[in-house]
C-alpha cells in the first residue's frame, strides 16, 4: 500500500476534446488568456497612475483585478500546454500549488465582494460618515485582510491533503481539485479532518455571502424612496451586483459538479462550467466597471485619444 501511495506526478483526464479541434480551442484561449492581461493591467495601471482615483471603491476594484490576474495566472497558461501535449500531467507538488491559487482566488474574490458591499451600504446609507468609516487606510487593512485570510485558510486545508498517501494519480478535471485529490486517498478514514475543515470553510464564506445580501436588501430599501441614492446605486452597484451574481452561480454550480458528480452531464458542459469562474469575472469585471463607472470611462477615453 506504500508502494501505490508515492504519487509524485498526477494526470488530468478531463480535456476530451478531439486532437483536431485542440488548435482552434488553443487559440481561442489564448486570446481569452490575452484579452483578460490586458483589460485587468490597464485598469490596475489608470488607477495607479490617477491620482483623482485613489479613492477607497477604486482601490477595490484595482484589488479586484489583481485577484483576477492572479487566479488566471493559476490556470490558463497550464492549460495552454495542455492542448498542445498529447499527455496532460502536472507533478504532485505543482497540482496542491496550482489547488492552492485556483481556492484562494475563489475565496479572496468572495471576500473582496463582500467588502464592496460594506463601502457601497456605508456610502448610500451612512453617506455623512463615508470618509470616516471608510478610510484609505481601512480600505488597504480590508483587501489585506481578505487575501491574507484565504490564502491562509486555503494553505491550512492544502497541507492536510499533502499529509494523505494517495491511490490513484487520475483527476478527471481540466485543472487540480483540492475535493478530488482527498477523494483519491488510500484510507477514507484518514480525510474526516479534511472533510471537516472544507465544510467550515464553506460555512464561512457562505456567511460572506449572506452579508452581500444583507447589505444589498437594506440598500435597495433606501433606495427606492430616494432619486439621488436610485442613481448612485445604478451607478455604482449594479456592475458589483452583476459580478456578484455571476461569480456565485458559476462559483456554485462547480461546486455541486465537484461534491456531488453530476455524471449525467456531459463532460465538454461541466469542463465549460468549471473553467467559466476562472473566465467569466476576470473578464468582465473590468470592461463592465470601466465602463460603468464614470472616472474610470472618463480616464480610460483620455488615455486612448
Amino acid at each position: 500500500m506504500d508502494n501505490v501511495s508515492v504519487i509524485t506526478i498526477f494526470y488530468l483526464s478531463g480535456l476530451s476534446e478531439p486532437k483536431n479541434n485542440r488548435f482552434i480551442l488553443f487559440s481561442l484561449t489564448l486570446l481569452c488568456y490575452c484579452v483578460i492581461l490586458l483589460v485587468n493591467i490597464t485598469l490596475i495601471v489608470t488607477i495607479i497612475l490617477d491620482k483623482n482615483l485613489h479613492e477607497p471603491m477604486y482601490i477595490l476594484l484595482c484589488a479586484f483585478c489583481m485577484n483576477g490576474l492572479y487566479g488566471s495566472t493559476g490556470f490558463f497558461p497550464k492549460f495552454l500546454w495542455d492542448l498542445l501535449s498529447p499527455v496532460h500531467v502536472i507533478s504532485y507538488s505543482g497540482c496542491l500549488l496550482q489547488a492552492q491559487v485556483l481556492y484562494s482566488f475563489a475565496c479572496i474574490d468572495l471576500s473582496i465582494l463582500a467588502v464592496m458591499a460594506y463601502d457601497r451600504y456605508v456610502a448610500i446609507c451612512r453617506p455623512l460618515q463615508y470618509h470616516t468609516i471608510i478610510s484609505k487606510q481601512r480600505v488597504i487593512k480590508l483587501v489585506c485582510f481578505s487575501w491574507f485570510t484565504p490564502f491562509c485558510l486555503i494553505g491550512m486545508n492544502i497541507y492536510l491533503t499533502s499529509r494523505l498517501k494517495l491511490c490513484s494519480p487520475y483527476i478527471a478535471r481540466l485543472f487540480c481539485v483540492n475535493w478530488i485529490i482527498v477523494t483519491l486517498a488510500c484510507f477514507p478514514a484518514e480525510t474526516m479532518v479534511n472533510n471537516i475543515i472544507a465544510y467550515i470553510l464553506i460555512i464561512f464564506y457562505l456567511f460572506h455571502g449572506v452579508f452581500i445580501v444583507w447589505s444589498y436588501i437594506y440598500l435597495i430599501r433606501t433606495c427606492v424612496n430616494s432619486v439621488e441614492n436610485r442613481a448612485k446605486f445604478m451607478q455604482t452597484c449594479v456592475p458589483h451586483l452583476f459580478s456578484l451574481i455571476t461569480f456565485v452561480f458559476t462559483l456554485l454550480f462547480d461546486v455541486m459538479n465537484i461534491r456531488y458528480d453530476l455524471k449525467k452531464l456531459p463532460q465538454p458542459f461541466k469542463n465549460f462550467v468549471a473553467i467559466e469562474f476562472l473566465v467569466i469575472p476576470p473578464l468582465m469585471n473590468p470592461l463592465i466597471y470601466g465602463f460603468k463607472l464614470t472616472k474610470i470611462r472618463n480616464r480610460l477615453r483620455k488615455l486612448l485619444l
